[in-house]
């Protein structure tokens, strides 16, 4: 079973009142809201907790969720042997 589609009604009535292509970016809240056709073109900023994440909507994202593209959280690598020796071999070139 499949999850239920939700498109922003808001978001939808913000297009319609722009060209397709314009450099406005169009701020949402709203990560749950399927990409559509209608959307394809345009710049949104869409809100991870923290910032608007930029996301240009291209023909590919059709169908995914807007939240897909903008990440929560940050990736951060934890330390031990094999990350202290990545660190120490980025230093050694540096002083080369």
């Amino acid at each position: 079973m499949s999850k239920k589609l939700y498109i922003d009604q808001k978001l939808l009535k913000k297009i319609k009142n722009l060209k397709p292509g314009t450099k406005e970016i169009i701020k949402t809240w709203s990560r749950g809201c399927l990409i559509t056709p209608e959307m394809v073109g345009f710049t949104f900023g869409v809100y991870n907790g923290k910032e608007f994440i930029l996301v240009k909507v291209r023909e590919e994202m059709v169908g995914f969720r807007l939240g897909d593209f903008s990440p929560t959280t940050k990736f951060f690598r934890h330390g031990g042997r094999m990350q202290r020796e990545l660190e120490k071999g980025k230093t050694e070139k540096t002083k080369k």
